[in-house]
């Protein structure tokens, strides 16, 4: 899973510690092998790259809900 963009509830660091809580091994790049993006603002190039791939692209709020369903609310 990889994380760009600007994020508006967290940073960086503390979505990618929630990944691993879930069971993901965040990336700090995209490639065919990535399962999945997770973008904020302005997410740029990596979006970019993702979509040309055909990875997953989840917003930040969809991800805020699959975080709430996987940890019961316990985003952090």
């Amino acid at each position: 899973v990889v994380v760009t963009g600007t994020l508006a509830r967290y940073g960086r660091r503390e979505v990618e510690d929630v990944l691993k809580r879930m069971g993901a091994q965040p990336s700090g790049s995209v490639s065919k092998k990535t399962g999945a993006l997770v973008a904020g603002q302005k997410a740029g190039s990596k979006l970019a790259k993702a979509e040309k791939l055909g990875v997953r692209v989840i917003s930040e709020d969809e991800f805020y809900e699959m975080v709430d369903a996987c940890l019961g609310g316990k985003d952090t």
